[in-house]
């Protein structure tokens, strides 16, 4: 099993994270942070390395019910989602599988919700 679910689309970074963003929204997610790895790697490590990006997101509907299973669960929020160049003008979009991530916590009504997540995020990202 796959820690993550992933896509690869015909278009820049840009427009595959407008397209994400889009698809996220759709599903009751917003972002609550956005990372622009390379630029972070540029600037503090001097390394160069293709565009990539990372979105936090976060359905608060599915946010405030984890939270209420699990009053420690906010150290895996929220949802990371990426944006990468996948060469040849294509973009890989990518998302968190919070079944797997959270498989650790023990707790079968986490586990349920970690279920809804995941059916929510696959399709933002198959979608966008």
């Amino acid at each position: 099993m796959s820690y993550y679910h992933s896509r690869i689309v015909d278009a820049s970074v840009d427009e595959a994270e407008a397209r994400i963003k889009q698809s996220l929204a759709a599903q009751g997610f917003g972002v609550l942070t956005e990372v622009d790895v390379a630029a972070t790697m540029k600037k503090k490590l001097g390394k160069e390395m293709g565009d990539y990006r990372i979105l936090g997101a976060c359905n608060p509907v599915m946010a405030f019910e984890a939270l209420s299973l699990e009053d420690k669960i906010g150290t895996m929020l929220p949802c990371n989602v990426i944006v990468r160049a996948a060469g040849d003008g294509k973009s890989e979009i990518a998302a968190i599988d919070p079944v797997v991530s959270m498989s650790g916590v023990g707790n079968d009504q986490l586990a349920s919700v970690a279920g809804k997540v995941r059916e929510m995020l696959n399709k933002a990202v198959d979608e966008a």
